[in-house]
């Protein structure tokens, strides 16, 4: 898969969820794809939820990582959790903004044969930045430690303020193994090219029932954070609801031959999606059936007046070319013409359909059921293979199912390829650059992203 951006437009207007639906319904119209729009993927805002839900025809998709980080983000906000979190960062800090401390910490990192790391500090609008930093705080911890307790360099009542107790350091140790398959999560579906939505569901289905179960011999605070991001991960994106069976999602993993056989459902959602993708397929059939079809008959005649038109202008020519020579020279030629148009050519092709007749090769119309039936009864392909590949090789065996697996799978996980449209408009438009024009702004990104 691609990325593309099409169009970037100021809205010095409010951002209401109508006038952000008349935005996105307007820049379709001008590109001509309005027709063929299957789901916008948006971030969780409620104006633009209410947009897509409300006012526009397409199906609504919610941003995956964003889903995922505000999930995460409510075990962060457990008191425990939170308070170690926050002692974290007041230490890095420390080092970041003291040159005599992080000089000294370079210093006990040579004594100790440690990496030469410098501390990583937690950004508040990406929770991987928490990960790396418990990751660097346990790597660096003897050598942060002897920087605290050396008088020369810190304070004793800085030291009382920014050590850690035991329990904060056995917590994040704890801690790790949660953040990193989270984080992973996260990485694996942040990508440009090659995240479907398709991933969304069985993602979180491994999240729920293989990282985030809690363990026997786990302190209380981690079994509390995993259960808080379980449960908001279920309350938002209800994996186990029948209605999630109209999702994007859902019908793109059916359709991804890598989670077909949906495992990660129940029964009843599986039997909910297969119900849903029945519709599409008879919809898609109807509107095959209400197509006209060229006919032999047809192509014949259209054939045969094309020779005639053309036998014409070449007797026409003859004539013409005659009448200096004498008539009947014209004559002859005209009706030479008329005879070779009326007389039939056979080629290769159409002497063996002459021959063989059409009903030779025709073969059983296959129905959306047996086709449908044909695709769940192969076997499902390994998880790191292209499903993009597997539909090219078998796109002639299920024509209509490669129509809606087209429109499905494309549709992407995260909206992070829009979010980092922003970062480089930011790069364009600065204060320096304050009077671009807006039309300009969009030209100047429409060739920076494409």
């Amino acid at each position: 898969m691609k990325s593309a951006v099409l169009q970037t437009r100021a809205t010095p207007e409010r951002h209401t969820a109508e006038n952000l639906a008349e935005g996105l319904r307007s820049a379709t119209e001008s590109w001509g794809i309005l027709e063929k729009v299957t789901a916008c993927v948006h971030d969780n805002a409620s104006n633009v939820t209410l947009a897509n839900n409300e006012y526009l025809d397409w199906d609504s998709s919610p941003c995956y990582a964003h889903t995922l980080q505000l999930a995460i983000n409510d075990g962060f906000k457990l008191k425990p959790i939170h308070h170690i979190v926050a002692g974290a960062s007041r230490l890095v800090s420390y080092f970041h903004h003291s040159t005599v401390a992080t000089q000294a910490l370079c210093q006990k990192q040579v004594d100790q044969t440690l990496p030469d790391h410098r501390l990583i500090q937690y950004c508040r609008t990406r929770w991987n930045s928490i990960y790396d930093m418990f990751d660097r705080l346990l790597e660096q911890r003897w050598a942060v430690a002897a920087v605290l307790s050396d008088r020369s360099v810190t304070t004793l009542s800085d030291a009382r303020t920014l050590d850690l107790a035991d329990n904060s350091w056995i917590v994040m140790e704890e801690m790790l193994p949660v953040l990193r398959s989270l984080k992973c999560a996260t990485t694996a579906l942040c990508g440009e090219s090659g995240v479907s939505s398709s991933m969304i569901y069985p993602v979180t289905a491994t999240l729920l029932n293989k990282h985030l179960p809690v363990a026997p011999e786990e302190s209380k605070k981690v079994a509390e954070y995993k259960q808080t991001v379980s449960v908001s991960l279920k309350r938002r994106l209800k994996p186990d609801e029948v209605e999630s069976a109209k999702k994007v999602p859902f019908i793109a993993s059916f359709l991804d031959p890598r989670h077909k056989h949906l495992k990660f459902a129940n029964d009843a959602l599986r039997d909910a999606v297969k119900a849903r993708v029945k519709e599409l397929l008879s919809a898609l059939a109807v509107g095959a059936d209400a197509k006209p079809e060229i006919t032999e008959e047809d192509s014949s005649e259209s054939e045969s007046a094309g020779g005639s038109a053309a036998g014409g202008s070449a007797a026409g020519g003859s004539a013409a070319g005659g009448s200096a020579a004498g008539g009947s020279a014209a004559g002859g030629s005209a009706a030479g013409g008329s005879a070779a148009a009326k007389r039939p050519r056979y080629d290769n092709k159409s002497a063996m359909l002459t021959l063989f007749g059409e009903e030779y090769h025709a073969e059983t119309p296959v129905t959306p059921e047996m086709e449908l039936s044909h695709y769940c009864d192969e076997k499902c392909i390994a998880p790191h293979l292209d499903p993009l590949d597997w539909w090219r090789v078998n796109e002639t065996k299920y024509e209509r199912l490669a129509q809606l697996a087209r429109s499905y799978l494309c549709v992407p996980a995260t909206s992070v390829p829009s979010e980092r449209v922003f970062s480089a408009a930011g790069l364009i438009l600065n204060r320096l650059r304050s009077r671009l024009h807006p039309d300009h702004v969009d030209q100047l990104i429409f060739l920076n992203k494409n």
